[in-house]
């Protein structure tokens, strides 16, 4: 069996700082929450970076607050995705310099996104994440594309543009749209990631929910990685119109045999990877940090390290 990580999206979820039920009272800023937190868990998925362009100073932090052995994997920015993108979440420089896109239109897409602000944007990316890949802890950039990112010639022509933005590094595909996965196109597609040398992400999402989310498809596309992702299986608040925040639409709170049923397919799948990440990203109050402890005891990983204060105590 591979070697196994268990993790969750975000540390710094409101919904869960606010719960009160995960941190201690002592880990009060955000250094000592990253702190407390890579004492339970040996990875992470950085999400602030599909919200806004990332920081290589956060990046330096991270590495300086983390044990040598704990990894990130970090979601790229929404406009490389094919997201929406507000000028609010745009660094302010490249906002200004779009100012009369943003007069007739609420959003920007990449599709209509100068050339030289693209090319620049990509650079600040890649900067601002590399003092993550340099110090040995940036497993993958997670590329979660939306519904409306079909197959399609277009499409296809834009992901293999981001695999060859970040050559170097590995990145993470992850599909809502079931014409990638609809039990036809499926072994066309995972062809298709491993040519590319990306991870396939294996995910487990509400269901039934008319071409806006896809099957489980356990397979996997690049020997070295597999990705298990874990939204939850909430149909009522997969798709909620007016969600002010992620843990809006991701309340699920996994069963024990919800668990063990996973466990079992985890466990298969990490035969044939060097290592595998299990991501919870239900992130309702201590839903996603509960559940991965569970899923840890279950799978027989090493348990969380004591935790010994502060940093400076």
């Amino acid at each position: 069996m591979g070697k196994i990580l268990v993790g969750t999206a975000s540390w710094t979820d409101p919904s869960l700082i606010k719960s009160k039920l995960f941190y201690p009272k002592d880990a009060k800023t955000p250094e000592d929450r990253l702190r407390y937190y890579a004492s339970r868990f040996p990875l992470v998925e950085v999400d602030s970076s599909y919200y806004a362009m990332p920081s290589a100073s956060n990046s330096e932090k991270w590495v300086e607050r983390t044990p040598a052995e704990f990894v990130f994997n970090l979601k790229a920015f929404r406009l490389f995705t094919g997201h929406q993108t507000p000028q609010k979440m745009l660094p302010k420089d490249i906002a200004d310099a779009l100012q009369l896109h943003f007069v007739t239109k609420k959003n920007l897409y990449y599709k209509d996104t100068p050339a030289e602000i693209r090319d620049e944007l990509w650079r600040r990316f890649e900067i601002a994440i590399r003092p993550l890949k340099e110090a040995g802890k940036l497993q993958a950039v997670h590329f979660q594309f939306p519904h409306w990112v079909k197959p399609a010639k277009g499409t296809i022509a834009h992901i293999e543009e981001c695999v060859d933005r970040l050559s170097g590094y590995t990145l993470a595909v992850e599909f809502r749209s079931i014409g990638w996965f609809d039990g036809v196109r499926d072994a066309e597609t995972l062809d298709w990631e491993q040519q590319l040398g990306v991870v396939h992400v294996v995910v487990d999402e509400p269901q039934n929910i008319p071409d806006k989310s896809i099957p489980q498809v356990w397979a996997t596309t690049n020997p070295r990685l597999a990705i298990v992702r874990l939204h939850g299986r909430n149909e009522e608040t997969w798709d909620i119109k007016g969600a002010t925040a992620a843990s809006d639409r991701f309340d699920y709170d996994y069963s024990t045999d919800e668990l063990d049923d996973l466990a079992i397919q985890i466990r298969e799948l990490s035969d044939v990877v060097d290592v595998l990440h299990v991501i919870f990203n239900n992130n309702y109050e201590d839903q996603g940090v509960r559940n991965g402890t569970t899923m840890m005891e279950r799978l027989g990983l090493p348990q969380p390290r004591e935790w010994t204060g502060p940093a400076g105590s």
